[in-house]
């Protein structure tokens, strides 16, 4: 199905050579502040640190990663997790212990369904368009004629196929819209957490039929009970709300919940099908009679398949196969690379065209301090075939690229940074594909380059719904922000699920019951974000360092603002390594050369900086003052 290149010899920050990992050297920017990417709250997220990278090595990039840090393009960031409005936890999954799950599974299918031909793009491209716009062909009320070719065109494909399983998830996807337009309509201060709607088929024995035959019950969705439930809940934890018990009982029952996002439906439009509310469900119904039904149903399964076939040896007809092939190359500037990122960001972002230039991409994605590593041959069993660095993975499909995974192989981890896809192929799940490729790379390199053993997904945020999905990836682990502990998920979710910032290592003191009031701050915000990405959103945001603002830094609060480390405040930077004017030197080796009026505010910063990068590598990696 696919096939890997090994690494192309170009571009790439950078040099080293075959045993050479370079060296690494990083200017303090201090802490900033900027828009946060991950929520529509238009709060600020505070950094408590950044570092611009002239060059990092790939084994102190791993050790960074360890602490807590990202990297957009050459800059660094660690976010204040006490202070950020969207707390973000390092999260990786062990390549060797992961398990699929039933949906992962269904998405590696749809794709070899997709590449043997089985699959028809077109068709399932129309249906999305249908099913996703406002006020289309599908919700126009008086076309009554052609309600019963759409039916059939929602229900049953081209080459006779039955398309149930796709019209439920896009149907799944209105009553969605349709719950958070009636979230919306109701005096709500608080966030409701809604359920994801789940469409289900009516067995056949188990279908009404209604009004003289003249419509059959084809599907059904019990959202509505949920979402009564998780009102009720809310309106509890509220206290007292503005209404009477009677009242409560009344407007949040499934039944009148349901009556209103059937509603919604029919401004949604649901290709065709009928929705209406019957005792706390939604049904969707054909508005063709059953047997016209049956006989168009009939007739399609007649039709020629569109789709190109050839001949196979033995005289039988065989679909056209399409080749999808991954191809790994050094991170540069590739044209063609852009103008995809730049539909996608467009389409699926939603942002400005002025917003999506070559500049910005390049700083974005383009960009790498990272020092590459080559391999130094077949024999070399400590580096995979494709080295250590910044890589761009291309999928190409039949010679067209649909997408790239914007990754970095260090000496531990795959770390997937960003991934940008053709939105007219969205149906292909190519987030979650790329994901469970990028997991199997890591398996396949594990041979070669035993240490490589864990895939790095990026930031979790808990608070961001949508950005949840990556602890689907099981059994995956969370970084403490505190202790730089792994901490397995299943045992972080809980704590999590009670407050936003949580030092995960603590864990076995909240089984014995103990308050952790001393160890961290209770979050008192209970506001929940929502994310202002896609499902299956792209690991990292964009950092655009032009619009941070600095925060002004004294002695006076370096002491609350610093992020805990683990290190004491007051820690030795008398070994941290100073890069002046090309030398390469101790502090305690020139300290007495500082005006003894600024060294006292210089080594605040340096016992800022040595705290949140740690001791190893404040004595590793140079300090650069220019």
């Amino acid at each position: 199905m696919a096939s890997r290149s090994r690494a192309s010899t170009s571009g790439s920050a950078g040099g080293g050579g075959n045993d050479v990992r370079g060296e690494s050297m990083v200017i303090d920017v201090g802490r900033r502040k900027s828009t946060c990417g991950y929520c529509k709250s238009g709060a600020y997220t505070s950094i408590s640190h950044g570092l611009w990278a002239e060059s990092l090595t790939v084994d102190d990039y791993q050790a960074l990663l360890d602490r807590g840090w990202r990297r957009s393009g050459c800059f660094l960031y660690k976010p204040d997790m006490k202070k950020t409005c969207c707390p973000s936890y390092t999260i990786r999954l062990k390549a060797s212990d992961f398990v699929s799950s039933k949906e992962q599974i269904r998405v590696q299918k749809k794709m070899q369904r997709f590449l043997d031909g089985k699959l028809d793009a077109q068709k399932l491209d129309k249906s999305n368009a249908e099913l996703n716009t406002y006020g289309g062909s599908c919700s126009n009320a008086s076309d009554k004629g052609d309600s019963s070719a759409k039916m059939e065109s929602c229900l049953v494909g081209r080459d006779g196929n039955d398309k149930s399983e796709q019209t439920m998830q896009l149907l799944s996807e209105k009553v969605d819209n349709a719950a958070k337009s009636y979230i919306q309509c109701m005096d709500i201060k608080s966030e409701v957490h809604l359920p994801i709607a789940t469409v289900r088929k009516v067995a056949s024995a188990k279908r009404k039929l209604h009004a003289e035959m003249s419509e059959e019950l084809i599907f059904s969705c019990n959202i509505a009970f949920q979402i009564a439930a998780a009102l009720k809940r809310l309106k509890k934890d509220i206290g007292n709300g503005r209404s009477s018990e009677n009242e409560d009982s009344t407007d949040l029952s499934p039944k009148m919940i349901a009556e209103s996002l059937s509603s919604h439906l029919k401004e949604l439009g649901t290709c065709g099908l009928t929705a209406r509310a019957c005792n706390g469900h939604i049904n969707f119904y054909s508005t063709a009679k059953k047997a016209e039904f049956v006989e168009a149903e009939k007739i399609t399964k007649l039709k020629p398949s569109p789709t190109p076939v050839e001949e196979s040896s033995g005289g039988s007809v065989q679909r056209r196969r399409k080749r999808l092939e991954i191809l790994m190359k050094r991170s540069t500037f590739d044209s063609e690379e852009y103008f995809l990122y730049r539909k996608y960001q467009l389409q699926v972002h939603n942002d400005k065209p002025e917003q999506v230039t070559e500049s910005s991409y390049k700083r974005f994605l383009v960009d790498t301090p990272l020092v590459y590593v080559e391999p130094t041959g077949d024999s070399d069993v400590d580096i995979p075939p494709c080295g250590f660095g910044s890589f761009h993975q291309q999928y190409v499909l039949d010679g067209k690229l649909i997408a790239v995974g914007v990754i970095d192989i260090l000496p531990k981890c795959l770390s997937s940074k960003y991934l940008f896809w053709d939105p007219d192929l969205a149906f292909l799940s190519l987030g979650k594909y790329s994901a469970l490729e990028e997991i199997q790379w890591v398996r396949e390199s594990q041979l070669r380059c035993p240490t490589l053993q864990y895939y790095y997904l990026g930031y979790y945020i808990h608070s961001c719904s949508k950005m949840r999905y990556k602890a689907s990836y099981q059994p995956s682990e969370l970084l403490c922000p505190l202790r730089f502990e792994w901490v397995p998920y299943d045992i972080a979710k809980p704590l999590l699920d009670g407050q936003k910032y949580v030092v995960l290592s603590d864990w076995r003191s909240l089984q014995t019951g103990e308050s952790l009031q001393s160890s961290y701050d209770v979050a008192s915000d209970k506001e929940k974000h929502q994310s202002s990405f896609p499902d299956e959103a792209s690991n990292d945001v964009l950092v655009n360092d032009d619009e941070m603002t600095e925060i002004d830094s004294d002695c006076s609060d370096s002491e609350s603002d610093c992020e805990a480390s683990g290190a004491p405040e007051d820690v030795d930077t008398s070994n941290v390594l100073l890069g002046i004017r090309g030398n390469r030197l101790r502090y305690q080796d020139v300290k007495h050369a500082f005006d003894p009026r600024k060294r006292e505010s210089f080594e605040v910063q340096l016992q800022r900086y040595a705290n949140v990068v740690g001791l190893d590598l404040s004595n590793r990696m140079v300090y650069s003052l220019g």
